[in-house]
């Protein structure tokens, strides 16, 4: 007989009992399970127990709980379309945050009428209610089981010897997987197929472009209308949209992908940004750095990044003839701010170094990772290196978390952040610099500093820089993704590389330790998460345009004049609206143009010296003294009120 926990809950049952037994033996199952954890390890609710453990049960409420779910999903959609077109190639079908994909080799085109068949296949298999039974084949029998299925056997061919090969069988369809699954297809109460798109086998350009179903799935038909409808409403806040739509930024064919161009209104929004960053690093002993763009290959090599981020770089040359000249755009900023310290001689006493920089990076992305200017190949990025003694390492971090902390709380964007410790993988040295006594020196010290701050955090194997750990602050879009918005790293290795000594109070050379961090992250990305959190209707201190001014007739122009000119003089971006056209046209225009505050001014506001205000944010009109519409302007400008 074995011990299983769940929670403080526990049932004793014999060996090879299932989860989903043992569970109701204990007493703690209901419908709403749909799979559980043992050891970190997601397992179906059919898992046979050896031994002694604690097992957690997942629902839907869980993300182990989704992913089950979803990924079940996807199989049921491979069914369908395998029952409709037999002679299609499967591929993969992972659950993704919001749903599900699979990825098919076919022939014939996806459209819009042939998802709407899918889909009603996919119901006729959810009605069947089809058990999913797992089993295992040896390498041998899996290879032949699979031998029609070309991309099954490429993987199947990838995986280790010894490793356990297993499939999922649902009636007429079997699946290589390695799950968690549900019970059966008769869970999967509501589905809807959302998009279908083209997507490169294993995402290399060099290998054959399939074709991508997304969908997504749930428990009940009001909980998938609920996530549609959040969905619909987050299409309308999307920043290609809006971004065009306001005339902040657009793309251009002949340019290229992930090459935007910062429209007026966009590029005012940014430098208002980037003003406030370097000032605000000012504030906190940062030295402000301007370096080239590009380098010889010769500098890439001595930090590492010729080896391990070459892919990634736009070289200018043959990377490979020796015998000539070859520079490359700088994919960082990290080894050019290190000749500023490089410059002389250093002591322990001018330690830490804070070098900041506004940066314009190039990274060469591939082109299915574009996404408005979420993520793009030139881009610029408020960056910066702290050179330091060690035990100056803790103070300096937390520094660097507080000023990150602090830009993304004013911004109205921390409430939409995560943190997660990003780690190297002892399995993938190869990505790598360092030994791993390095890595685990490196790894203990930021997680002795993290804990040490009480920050929440979630750990990511094998996402560390190829240098060193580091914290990512990620930020989810509109749509429910996640990028990175905000990086502090601990370099324990390019100080060495690059002579990076200081003379101690021991007069001993030493190495300092490297904290590179951003302090807002990257100003395209900030600006696409901006016009998204606020539907394109910024707070008043980084709208582009803050104020319009409006005269109802001629006769008032200017008076019209002279309360633009009294906003300009105290740096408002204002505009004055002079055309011959109704005022209540004017006033629309500026409501969808979301402009803070449209100020009118008729014959009796000339007299008597006020301007009628209509408030964007609190949908109010009120006439006031235009000393104090200035002074309450004023205020909410240098306070950045949201």
């Amino acid at each position: 007989m074995i011990n299983v926990k769940f929670g403080e809950v526990s049932a004793i049952v014999a060996e090879n009992t299932t989860v989903y037994d043992a569970a109701a033996a204990a007493g703690v199952i209901s419908r709403e399970v749909l799979s559980a954890g043992i050891g970190g390890k997601v397992v179906d609710l059919t898992t046979p127990l050896t031994e002694d453990c604690e097992v957690a049960l997942y629902t839907f409420d869980n993300v182990e709980g989704k992913k089950t779910f979803w990924h079940t999903a996807s199989h049921v959609l491979a069914q369908a379309v395998k029952r409709l077109y037999p002679d299609v190639k499967l591929t993969i079908g992972p659950a993704v945050d919001n749903g599900f994909y699979y990825d098919f080799d076919s022939e014939t085109a996806f459209s819009q009428d042939i998802l709407t068949a899918i889909e009603g296949e996919m119901k006729k298999i959810v009605k069947e209610n089809l058990r999913l039974e797992r089993f295992t084949l040896p390498r041998a029998e899996a290879l032949e089981f699979m031998k029609d299925e070309p991309y099954k056997v490429e993987l199947i061919n990838e995986l280790p010897e010894g490793e356990e090969i297993s499939f999922y069988r649902m009636g007429d369809f079997t699946d290589l997987c390695a799950g968690p699954h549900l019970f059966s297809t008769g869970a999967i109460k509501a589905f809807k197929l959302t998009s279908c798109t083209g997507a490169y086998w294993r995402g290399n350009s060099d290998n054959k472009m399939l074709q991508r179903i997304y969908g997504t799935a749930y428990p009940t038909k009001d909980a998938l209308k609920a996530y549609l409808e959040q969905v619909e409403e987050a299409r309308k806040r999307d920043h290609n949209k809006i971004g065009r739509e306001l005339e902040l930024f657009t793309t251009v064919d002949v340019i290229g992908q992930g090459l935007p161009i910062i429209l007026p209104k966009g590029s005012r929004v940014i430098q208002t940004l980037q003003r406030w960053i370097e000032d605000e690093e000012q504030k906190r002993g940062y030295l402000l750095t301007k370096t080239p763009l590009m380098a010889k290959r010769e500098l890439y090599k001595i930090s590492g990044h010729w080896d391990h981020y070459l892919d990634g770089m736009f070289v200018l040359g043959d990377p490979n003839d020796e015998t000539k000249e070859c520079f490359a755009l700088r994919p960082m900023t990290c080894p050019f701010q290190y000749q500023a310290y490089l410059a002389k001689k250093r002591s322990y006493r001018e330690l830490p170094l804070r070098y900041g920089e506004t940066s314009t990076l190039f990274r060469n992305e591939d082109s299915g990772e574009m996404h408005g200017l979420i993520r793009v190949r030139q881009f610029t990025i408020s960056e910066g290196h702290l050179v330091l003694r060690p035990d100056q390492l803790e103070e300096e971090f937390r520094g660097c978390l507080e000023l990150a902390k602090y830009c993304l709380d004013t911004l109205g964007l921390l409430e939409d952040c995560t943190f997660r410790f990003s780690q190297w993988d002892p399995n993938n040295t190869a990505k790598y610099e360092g030994t791993a006594e390095q890595w685990d020196e490196a790894q203990g010290v930021m997680k002795r500093i993290l804990d040490n701050i009480g920050l929440d955090y979630e750990i990511g194997i094998d996402e560390a820089a190829f240098y060193g750990p580091k914290l990512d602050i990620q930020c989810k879009n509109v749509f429910g993704k996640e990028d990175t918005i905000v990086t502090i790293q601990i370099d324990m290795l390019l100080a060495e590389k690059f002579g990076m000594y200081y003379t101690d109070s021991d007069d001993k050379q030493k190495l300092p330790y490297i904290i590179h961090r951003t302090s807002m992250g990257c100003y395209e990305r900030t600006l696409a998460l901006l016009i998204e959190k606020y539907a394109g209707a910024f707070p008043t201190w980084l709208a582009p345009v803050q104020v319009r001014v409006m005269p109802i007739s001629d006769a008032c122009a200017d008076y019209a004049k002279q309360v633009t000119a009294a906003l300009e003089n105290m740096n408002v971006r204002v505009e004055n609206d002079l055309r011959n056209e109704k005022i209540g046209y004017k006033i629309r225009e500026a409501q969808l143009q979301k402009i803070p505050y449209a100020v009118v001014v008729g014959e009796k506001e000339a007299a008597d010296g006020t301007v009628a205000v209509r408030n964007r944010k609190e949908g109010t009109n009120e006439t006031m003294p235009l000393n104090d519409f200035l002074a309450k302007l004023a205020v909410e400008i240098a306070t950045k009120a949201r």
